[in-house]
């Protein structure tokens, strides 16, 4: 006992002796009374010294045989790996694995080789991520981390049974410039899909539109009703519309039956050649002579002076009358401003009185070259040079020309 357990020991026996006595004195005990007191008053002063001594440890230091000599230290089990490069489940993109390994001796058996418990736990643990991380697409290397940290966290032994190993502080993660290139070809990947359905769903709608609503003039007009089937009426006003339309759609002419109805007539293409196979022209490029009737789209052009007799007879003018004379000089003025006065010339020389006649050739002479082409005629067919014409001069009753 310590001289602290001591004095902590006679002091309590004294005070509680000063109680007792003083119980005694204020209840007025007898004298038997007093006797008991002092008899248990002095178990207890011998017990307490018993029952306040501390137990004996049989384990310090004072009861071994070298007291000073330090504890060995506990033994590490436990390992960093860092940036270990595991494969995945693509070719040429690997993972970065790094984690804290931890094992766990087992009892070996006699006579066995000694190993490095680091090297072994390390093994055991980076071949059972590497089965989970080659399973793995590499753009899914967050949800393969926590795939791998369910795995690692159990003890399990290494191939020979030597020590139980397991992971913690997991972490699983690809190259910066990996991330990256996977980013971009997702990307691409989508718009590939993307153009593809675009692609596709265009295609149907070419040949839903061509094979089938546009494939004749009536699949259209029943495409039509079926859009608005209450626009009857407007369907009959838009037939010529649809029936051009469903032509243009097939390369073909739009049918006989609809052609009065189509309110957008091809023009007519421009004329490129000459006159009757005559390749003389009034001096134009690819423009032909206006002596005589050529040929469009497989009909007659009127010659200009019948044309003029038509636009006359529309404007309910007669032949001889004045303004016949007005109208074929100022269409002989303009044509003159544009250099084309020589095929309106035919037209002034019989309509308009006022206009300069050409002289008769005198006789002797040849007839001046020209002159039917200025009247708007081509020579006879079979006709020399100083033949007599069978017509008259300009289509009226001009004089003969002689011979020379």
């Amino acid at each position: 006992m310590s001289s602290g357990h001591k004095t902590v020991t006679g002091f309590c026996t004294v005070l509680l002796g000063l109680v007792l006595v003083l119980v005694g004195l204020v209840l007025r005990w007898p004298v038997w009374a007093w006797a008991v007191a002092a008899v248990a008053f002095g178990t207890v002063a011998l017990a307490l010294p018993r029952l306040t001594t501390p137990a004996v440890d049989p384990l310090s230091p004072e009861f071994t045989a070298e007291p000073d000599r330090p504890t060995d230290p506990p033994e590490r089990r436990e390992h960093t790996v860092t940036d270990v490069v595991l494969p995945s489940a693509a070719e040429d993109y690997d993972f970065r694995f790094s984690a804290t390994v931890r094992w766990w001796p087992q009892e070996l058996p006699k006579n066995s080789l000694p190993f490095s418990p680091v090297g072994v736990a390390v093994s055991a643990v980076l071949e059972r991520a590497r089965a989970v991380t080659e399973t793995w697409q590499p753009q899914r290397a967050s949800l393969a981390q926590h795939r791998l940290v369910g795995e690692l966290a159990v003890m399990l032994p290494d191939s020979d049974g030597r020590l139980l190993a397991m992971a913690e502080n997991v972490t699983l993660g690809l190259a910066e410039a990996d991330a990256v290139r996977l980013r971009k070809l997702a990307t691409v990947r989508k718009d590939e899909v993307l153009w593809s359905h675009e692609r596709r769903y265009e295609r149907d709608r070419r040949e839903y539109l061509g094979k089938d609503v546009l494939r004749d003039t009536g699949s259209a007009v029943v495409w039509w009703l079926a859009k608005n089937d209450d626009q009857i009426h407007k369907a009959v006003d838009d037939l010529g519309v649809l029936a051009q339309l469903s032509a243009a759609a097939n390369d073909k002419d739009v049918p006989d039956r609809y052609a009065q109805l189509v309110p957008y007539r091809t023009p007519a293409p421009e004329v490129d050649g000459s006159l009757n196979g005559d390749p003389s022209s009034n001096g134009h490029h690819g423009m032909p002579s206006v002596s005589g009737p050529f040929s469009v789209n497989g009909a007659a052009a009127p010659a200009p002076v019948d044309a003029f007799e038509r636009l006359l007879a529309a404007m309910d003018v007669p032949a001889g009358h004045a303004d016949s004379g007005v109208l074929a000089r100022a269409l002989y003025e303009g044509a003159a401003q544009v250099g084309r006065e020589q095929a309106s010339a035919a037209i002034r020389q019989r309509f308009d009185p006022a206009a300069p006649r050409e002289p008769e050739p005198e006789p002797g002479l040849e007839p001046r070259a020209g002159l039917e082409s200025e009247a708007g005629l081509e020579p006879e067919a079979g006709l020399e040079p100083g033949s007599e014409p069978s017509g008259a001069h300009g289509g009226g009753g001009g004089a003969d020309v002689p011979e020379v």
